[in-house]
């Protein structure tokens, strides 16, 4: 049985791992919402699993009718990569639209 504290840090890398897609950019569709998105949530920064990690902020995605609130995580900063840019909303004509976030 797992204490508290490395499942948390287990469920976190797994976490990173899955929303990085593996080190891999992925593209996703551009989807409009029709408001503006909520203020972000206040998030507590766990400790970080190690030398590296980077926390990435959670935000806001809408998902066809109500915006649902992705938690921010650790990941390993990519070799050659040096910043975290965050994702942040745009308005649009057609409403607000999400750009991801990116090393640079």
């Amino acid at each position: 049985m797992l204490n508290g504290k490395v499942f948390t840090v287990l469920a976190t890398l797994w976490l990173a791992m899955v929303l990085s897609g593996c080190g891999e950019p992925h593209h996703r569709a551009v989807v409009y919402a029709p408001t503006a998105p909520p203020p972000p949530v206040t998030e507590g920064i766990t400790v970080s699993p190690g030398a590296g990690y980077v926390w990435i902020p959670g935000h806001h995605e809408w998902h066809g009718n109500a915006y649902v609130w992705f938690p921010g995580h650790w990941q390993l900063r990519p070799n050659g990569h040096h910043d975290w840019i965050p994702g942040h909303w745009v308005q649009s004509n057609r409403g607000w639209y999400w750009v991801d976030g990116h090393w640079r």
